[in-house]
């Protein structure tokens, strides 16, 4: 039953990187692009250290909370464990997207593997858009083969 258990958390994790993927792209990039607008601006240009964006994390916080309380007061206990699914998603997120690519937080030195260049890669050419329309590379943790490759690579397919 444990194993049950940790295949729901580290199932929904995973589908977690879809659901991101689908609110950045329809949600974010779309009817609630005035809370993500700010975070497509340049850093100098910004207030103080949140940003509206950082909304969004109450978003994503909200449906693992509900499945915290429901898996523990009800009996369809798995609900628990989509809880804690969602909250090591929000975890890995954070680390990446928060420390890792925007240096928000300086705990760690930059990684250099060709994964780690890669995410840098595709969060970097979904940055190079201030606007809501015509971005690319909405994932965090699924990224394109295009980004694995070097710039010469690219440019000699394109």
């Amino acid at each position: 039953m444990a194993l049950y258990y940790i295949g729901i958390a580290l199932g929904t994790a995973c589908l977690m990187e879809f659901v991101a993927w689908f609110a950045h792209k329809y949600i974010m990039h779309g009817v609630l692009w005035s809370w993500h607008e700010d975070h497509h601006r340049p850093h100098y240009d910004k207030e103080g250290f949140f940003e509206k964006n950082d909304l969004f994390f109450l978003v994503f916080a909200i449906p693992s909370a509900t499945c915290y309380i429901l898996g523990t007061n009800t009996p369809y206990v798995f609900l628990l464990f989509v809880g804690i699914g969602i909250s090591i998603y929000g975890l890995i997120y954070f680390l990446i997207h928060d420390v890792y690519i925007h240096r928000r937080f300086k705990w760690f030195k930059q990684l250099d593997s060709k994964y780690s260049r890669a995410i840098l890669k595709a969060h970097g050419a979904h940055h190079a858009k201030t606007t809501k329309e015509d971005c690319e590379s909405f994932g965090l943790l699924a990224v394109e083969q295009k980004f694995f490759k070097s710039r010469k690579e690219r440019e000699a397919v394109d």
